[in-house]
């Protein structure tokens, strides 16, 4: 249920009765499993942000018993060639299916015997042997006929011991570390039943094949849907980030572009498609590695009841994502969620399994970058959240490390200086001070005390919706940089900042 809730969040602005009993009914299904002793419990909440163990040494008996099972069964299916729907075998002549085709057939042959006959009479000569007939199949009887069909060689079935999915050997006789891994995801998904696992795997192959998953990759598509998902970044224990802007296609100049038509619906599916395959390639299938991804869903100016297509190509979507990649998502985080659905949620989550609840998070819109900076450092939230990640950016990345943390108490005033010994130095900095609401200001302080402070950004109140800072400042002389941070308001703040030296060249 990780990735269903997506689209029932996008519906229930719209459909909240609809969405109510939609999610009802399959809470009630799983409840009824939770309570069934005989099943394996499910995973108890944790605060923890990681991801659930493929250790074999920390699975519980009946989880390391029901992989083994699971492993067993598809090394039969494997090598028995038994995983993909077997194309029905073309026959080379019609056979009788009823009496009077029988008949038909018999009157048929009887026919060729006496056009036999005759040929005998009038083409045998003295080295000719006057008991052959140029046409023998024609004149076999149906008996004989499906005698020698039967004596024919079957063909050679051929076994693909390398058959592999997101690169991974499935084959457990390999011996291949992410063969558990993989195995485990569609075993969770199925709450560790072994035959159900194995079926959604058949089907997930069956589907790779028929979808053509192998070119998707090479695949070019519209550059608008770039910005209705993307990947970006990575979370505080590592997992890579993709984030769903879902009022992006209430757009109607990209939903003419992207969704207007069936093809470009179909196109929208396979990109999206295409973006969890990118996704996942960033993913280690080890055992002690990072095998899942962070989902941000934002659900601001999600697309309204006209917009019938667009839901409907975004259900479908989801649909192929949850059937078919399983136990990908560690967080599922959504924001700027409407404050009534906290209420609705509230009702429905007695009624989910402790995983689902584990991976679900919510956030009004005054608690974005509170919730975002739980899950993820201040330096990979993109600055529409409150974070300090612009697109495109040129003079800080990912190799420049952490930004710095620092927390002014209520009522205090905080200094940061940076220190500009050489003349000519160029400085980058951004500054953020989560929900702002403080004084702030920026100076250069000369190393000789004869020379004047010069005011870059005299002080400001900045209110809460302001925006990171990112300034850009010479030197031409030694002195320091003094970032000033007032706290005004009555609770602590905390502040994040980060610096970069371009050293003047000679």
């Amino acid at each position: 249920m990780t990735v269903e809730v997506q689209v029932e969040a996008v519906q229930v602005a719209e459909e909240p009765v609809k969405v109510a009993a939609v999610e009802v009914e399959k809470a009630v299904e799983e409840v009824k499993c939770e309570k069934d002793e005989s099943k394996p419990k499910m995973v108890e909440k944790s605060s923890s942000y990681r991801e659930e163990s493929n250790t074999l040494s920390d699975l519980k008996e009946h989880e390391k018993k029901a992989l083994n099972d699971f492993k067993t069964k598809l090394e039969e299916a494997i090598l028995g060639n038994t995983l993909f729907k077997k194309d029905e075998k073309k026959a080379c002549a019609k056979k009788p299916s009823n009496e009077d085709e029988k008949k038909e057939e018999c009157e048929k042959v009887a026919d060729k015997k006496e056009e036999c006959e005759e040929e005998k009479k009038t083409n045998a000569g003295p080295e000719e042997k006057p008991d052959e007939c140029s046409k023998p199949d024609e004149c076999a009887k149906p008996e004989e006929t499906e005698e020698n069909e039967q004596k024919q060689p079957e063909e050679e079935v051929v076994v693909d011991k390398d058959i592999s999915i997101w690169g991974v050997p499935l084959l457990p006789g390999k011996g291949d570390d992410g063969t558990n891994v993989v195995l485990l995801k569609f075993l969770r998904a199925r709450e560790f039943k072994v035959n159900d696992a194995l079926e959604m795997l058949k089907k997930t192959l069956q589907w790779r094949k028929e979808f053509k998953i192998d070119s998707i990759l090479d695949e070019e598509f519209e550059t608008d849907l770039a910005s209705a998902a993307y990947m970006s970044g990575v979370g505080r224990e590592g997992h890579p980030i993709c984030y769903n802007i879902f009022g992006v296609l209430d757009n109607e100049e990209i939903y003419e572009k992207t969704l207007a038509t069936e093809e470009k619906r179909e196109q929208f599916l396979r990109w999206r498609v295409q973006l969890m395959e990118r996704g996942i390639q960033n993913l280690d299938f080890k055992a002690d590695g990072i095998n899942s991804l962070v989902q941000i869903n934002d659900l601001k100016n999600s697309p309204g009841a006209s917009k019938k297509e667009v839901r409907a190509a975004v259900n479908k979507a989801v649909a192929l994502l949850q059937d078919n990649y399983p136990e990908f998502v560690a967080k599922n985080i959504f924001i700027n969620v409407p404050f009534w659905y906290f209420a609705f949620h509230s009702l429905l989550s007695p009624f989910l399994t402790q995983r689902t609840r584990s991976k679900l998070v919510f956030a009004r819109s005054s608690k974005v970058t509170e919730t975002l900076l739980k899950y993820i450092p201040i330096q990979e939230i993109p600055i529409q959240y409150g974070g300090i990640k612009r697109e495109n950016d040129f003079e800080f990345s990912v190799s420049d490390g952490e930004a710095t943390e620092l927390v002014i108490k209520a009522g205090s005033t905080e200094t940061i200086e940076i220190a500009t010994p050489e003349a000519g130095t160029t400085f980058i900095w951004d500054l953020m001070v989560q929900g702002w609401e403080v004084n702030y200001s920026e100076e250069f302080v000369p190393a000789d005390e004869n020379s004047y402070t010069m005011i870059i950004q005299k002080g400001k109140k900045m209110s809460s919706d302001e925006a990171p800072v990112r300034k850009t400042f010479k030197n031409n002389e030694a002195g320091k940089i003094v970032l000033t941070v007032e706290n005004c308001s009555g609770k602590k703040k905390k502040v994040f900042y980060r610096y970069k030296v371009k050293k003047a060249c000679f």
